[in-house]
C-alpha cells in the first residue's frame, strides 16, 4: 500500500510541470495534440518520470521477489538450525540441490527431514563404549592402544632394518577427536 502511495505522489509531484498546457509558449504543440495532454506524456527534451519511476519500481520488484524466493527456500534450513538438529548439514545439501536442479522434491524431502528429531545413536554408543572401557580398568579412550595393528608389522620390520636398531614397535599417540559443536555455525 504504501508503494502505491509513493508512486502516485511522485508522478503527481513530478509530473505537474510536465503538462503541455504549461509548458512555455516557445514550444509548439503538434497540430493533432488537443490541448490537454494526459500527464504521463512529457514534452520534448524533458525527463520521463513514468518510465524513471516505474524503471525503480520494477528494480525493487525484482529484488524483493528474489529475497522473498531466497528466505522461501532456505526456510528448511533455517528450521534444522534453530532446532541443533544433527541432521543439519543433510538439509542444507537438500536445499543447494533443490536449488540447483528445480526439483521441489528435495526441498520437500529437506523440509520433512528438518522437523524430524532423528536420536543421537553416536552419544549413547560412545557413553557405554566409556563405561565398558572403565569397567575394564582401562583409561576411557585408551582401549584401542594395546591392539596390533596388522598392516603396520611390515612397515615396522622396514624401518628397523633402515635404522638397524632393534627396538621394540611403538604405535603413534591416538588422536582423540573433539565433539561436534551443537549450534552448526
Amino acid at each position: 500500500m504504501a508503494v502505491y502511495r509513493l508512486l502516485a505522489f511522485s508522478l503527481a509531484f513530478a509530473s505537474a510541470p510536465s503538462f503541455a498546457a504549461d509548458a512555455p509558449a516557445t514550444q509548439s504543440l503538434h497540430p493533432a495534440a488537443t490541448q490537454h495532454l494526459p500527464m504521463f506524456i512529457t514534452a520534448p527534451g524533458e525527463t520521463d518520470v513514468l518510465m524513471v519511476v516505474m524503471v525503480i519500481t520494477l528494480a525493487l520488484a525484482v529484488v524483493g521477489f528474489g529475497v522473498l524466493f531466497l528466505r522461501l527456500h532456505t526456510l528448511p534450513e533455517r528450521v534444522a538450525h534453530k532446532g541443533h538438529k544433527i541432521q543439519f548439514e543433510i538439509v542444507a545439501i537438500l536445499g543447494l540441490i533443490a536449488l540447483f536442479t528445480h526439483m521441489h522434491i528435495f526441498w520437500v524431502a529437506g523440509l520433512l527431514l528438518a522437523f524430524i528429531d532423528i536420536p543421537d545413536f553416536g552419544g549413547f554408543l560412545g557413553r557405554i563404549a566409556g563405561s565398558v572401557e572403565r569397567i575394564a580398568g582401562v583409561k576411557p579412550g585408551a582401549g584401542a592402544d594395546d591392539v596390533p595393528d596388522p598392516g603396520r608389522e611390515t612397515h615396522v620390520a622396514e624401518a628397523r632394518q633402515a635404522e638397524g636398531g632393534s627396538s621394540a614397535p611403538r604405535k603413534p599417540a591416538r588422536v582423540v577427536a573433539s565433539r561436534k559443536e551443537l549450534d552448526h555455525a
